[in-house]
């Protein structure tokens, strides 16, 4: 049996765990809101984009984007080349399944591509980490950004689209696809794996939900010329989403995950405290029963 000594050593490590698993959770408490604010003001614009540039998309032809940087963003490329995936993590753990569902999300496109050349571009360090523990694939680490959240901004979007679009030029790769976590609610996150390039295969699965409005465009400057603008904005606007959506689903995940660790360390503290009265209880009783013993001893 335990003695009280070691009782009490126990409920106090358990109380400085729940001090800390506390403020963990009021911290993410005070953030999520700012976050909250964030992706639900930046998701109307991202949307927007995604029709406005499919609407444009509808208005061209062939020749419009031959020879242009839209052009080279929208066309496919030949199957079977190498393959781009961008993962967006956490950099820290303590937010209940939120990299660990991820992670899995990672391995299971990984699985359903092996063979094939990968460059992986990683924010987060749980996905930088994943990915370099990974072996027996033919698999590369293009880039990665660590230590953006929970402060992410739209240079960090920028600087992500800049990578992408970086390999994207030099590797003949594929297709670009994106993982990531969005916010649905303080409660509930939903792994998103989507293409992001070509930008033919973005438009056509999300624009498309969009619906495309009749196109009534007069073009100034030239067609050519205006995608060639609006492309680098398009894919800035919509990485600078996936970053609010990661960042804000990953402070509820914390929240929650924080919560349910405090909750669990007040019913141990309970359990300990009703351990360490019942077994004072029982020295009590059994210093009592020594004593009587003892005073029958000397009185016969």
């Amino acid at each position: 049996m335990a003695s009280l000594r070691d009782i009490r050593k126990h409920i106090s490590s358990v109380k400085s765990i729940k001090q800390i698993t506390y403020a963990m959770k009021m911290v993410a408490a005070a953030r999520i809101k700012k976050a909250q604010n964030s992706i639900l003001a930046s998701r109307p614009f991202a949307r927007e984009m995604d029709r406005m540039m499919a609407d444009l998309y509808g208005e061209l032809g062939e020749a419009d984007l031959a020879g242009t940087a839209a052009g080279r963003l929208f066309a496919e490329r030949p199957a079977g080349g190498p393959l781009c995936l961008v993962l967006v993590t956490a950099d820290k753990g303590l937010c209940g399944s939120f990299n660990t569902n991820l992670l899995k999300a990672a391995a299971a496109w990984l699985r359903e591509n092996r063979g094939r050349r990968i460059y992986v571009i990683v924010v987060g360090r749980k996905g930088r980490d994943f990915m370099k523990r990974l072996k027996g694939l033919d698999l590369e680490v293009a880039h990665e950004m660590v230590g953006i959240f929970p402060k992410a901004g739209y240079v960090h979007a920028q600087m992500l689209s800049d990578a992408i679009l970086k390999v994207y030029d030099e590797k003949p790769v594929e297709s670009v696809t994106l993982i990531y976590n969005e916010f649905k609610s303080m409660m509930a996150q939903r792994i998103v794996n989507t293409p992001l390039l070509p930008l033919k295969r973005h438009i056509l699965t999300e624009g498309a939900d969009q619906g495309r409005r009749a196109g009534q465009f007069a073009f100034e400057p030239a067609k050519a010329e205006l995608l060639d603008a609006l492309l680098p904005r398009h894919v800035g606007a919509q990485l600078y989403r996936t970053l609010l959506e990661s960042q804000a689903a990953e402070l509820a995940a914390r929240m929650n995950a924080m919560e349910a660790a405090s909750k669990n360390a007040s019913e141990l503290i309970e359990g300990l405290t009703l351990k360490m009265n019942k077994t004072r209880q029982s020295m009590i009783t059994t210093e009592l029963n020594e004593i009587v013993s003892g005073s029958e001893a000397l009185g016969g």
